[in-house]
């Protein structure tokens, strides 16, 4: 194992806990659990009642049943291995409450995608911070971090819409073609939640076609081209909105995915077989404008590219 990383290992398990909805009633406990969670099947969940993984208000499950609704589900998940991740950054600004670290690619922010221990919350626990918001795995760079609760509500109050933050990134995507070298493009398209046949549904660029959309946020990206190369452009890209994935799905929109994105695909597809978590993809968070202070990563394009 290279320096810097903390090699996959085994965590202790999790217990998972979910209220029936009224409208499930009639429904086969098995079946609505594989529509529930779209990576385990019927024959998966009806494995781990065998094991005596699963407990219906307080009471093992011994088989299947048909639901009534209101029924409060535990799943006990024995322990799994999560995979070898980066555990170290470099801090960019610690005043003892407010934390600002550089966070390296591949390091999960959260719990998630089959990570729990292996995550910056859980490497924070020792130093009291916690983070204000998610960067995705593979995205390096700014992340804001609070030891106290008032110190993370009101930060995370700055990355609301609403809230005036400026957060600008370093990206490298396939060619967009409405851009010239200066130019700057503004997109406002909407993220949107579209099928995904792993997860359910998924945020994704607006389809071509009729497809479902279940749910609408309101997304602002401004793109302006720093690069143009053989392989692709470097661009910046300015957002205040801060949607889940925005800045992949509205290059996804132009047609000019990033490179190396495995789930947002040209023409607004979406990968059946990728999620968001899966990394390949080139992305920075390299400047944080608000409440009158600045943050700033290293900006220079041959750092930018060691940290993908």
């Amino acid at each position: 194992m290279r320096a810097g990383w903390r090699e996959a290992a085994l965590n202790q398990g999790w217990t998972y806990r979910d209220r029936v909805p009224a409208e499930a009633a009639g429904s086969s406990l098995i079946d609505w659990l594989a529509q529930l969670y779209r990576h385990s099947d019927a024959e998966m969940w009806r494995q781990r009642i065998t094991a005596g993984e699963l407990d219906c208000n307080g009471l093992r499950l011994l088989a299947d049943r048909q639901l009534q609704g209101g029924e409060i589900l535990c799943w006990r998940r024995p322990p799994w291995r999560e995979e070898a991740i980066p555990d170290q950054w470099q801090t960019i600004h610690d005043d003892g409450d407010l934390l600002v670290i550089n966070k390296p690619s591949g390091l999960p922010v959260m719990p998630g995608g089959g990570f729990l221990r292996h995550t910056l919350t859980a490497l924070l626990e020792p130093t009291g911070a916690r983070p204000v918001h998610r960067l995705g795995r593979f995205t390096s760079g700014l992340q804001v971090c609070a030891r106290t609760p008032q110190t993370r509500a009101f930060w995370s109050k700055q990355f609301r819409p609403e809230g005036g933050c400026r957060k600008v990134y370093q990206a490298w995507s396939q060619r967009v073609p409405a851009l010239e070298r200066g130019q700057c493009l503004t997109v406002t398209s909407d993220v949107v939640e579209r099928p995904h046949p792993i997860l359910g549904w998924i945020w994704g660029p607006e389809p071509h076609d009729d497809a479902p959309i279940r749910k609408r946020l309101s997304a602002h990206s401004e793109l302006e081209l720093l690069e143009r190369t053989a392989e692709g452009d470097r661009l910046q890209v300015t957002i205040t909105t801060g949607r889940p994935h925005q800045i992949r799905i509205h290059l996804a929109q132009l047609g000019s995915p990033l490179l190396g994105d495995p789930l947002y695909l040209p023409h607004r597809e979406i990968s059946a077989t990728a999620t968001p978590g899966d990394g390949g993809y080139r992305l920075h968070a390299w400047r944080l404008e608000g409440l009158g202070r600045r943050f700033q990563c290293d900006s220079e394009r041959e750092s930018f590219l060691l940290k993908m």
